[in-house]
């Protein structure tokens, strides 16, 4: 079992940045490979970024060359930096561990999000 905690979010205006974080505990960290996703008010939870034990990294087309998905494993910690934000960034953003997948049914843990709102 993996716990995970996010942390880091909040109001911020357009063009504005943002570092998530979200704590794992339980099982060792490192030998999953971990992701970030959203969820906006009526939408579908959607893929942000996605990072695996050998450190490759995955981005959604949409935040692609804004965001950045790192990992430090000695403190059991996910990051997500954010750069450039606009509005339809809004949303609660849900880390999740057990896969780099872009489909969420492929992760086994998630934390309970956090919620980023940017206004314009």
């Amino acid at each position: 079992q993996v716990q995970l905690v996010e942390s880091g979010g909040g109001l911020v205006q357009a063009g504005g940045s943002l570092r998530l974080s979200c704590a794992a505990s339980g099982r060792t960290f490192s030998v999953y490979a971990v992701g970030w996703f959203r969820q906006a008010p009526g939408k579908e939870r959607e893929f942000v970024a996605s990072i695996r034990l050998s450190g490759r990294t995955y981005y959604a087309d949409s935040v692609k060359g804004r965001f950045t998905i790192s990992r430090d494993n000695a403190k059991n910690t996910l990051y997500l930096q954010m750069n450039s934000l606009k509005p339809e960034d809004t949303a609660v953003y849900y880390c999740a561990a057990g896969s780099y997948s872009t489909d969420a049914s492929g992760y086994d843990y998630w934390g309970q999000g956090t919620q980023v709102t940017v206004s314009s």
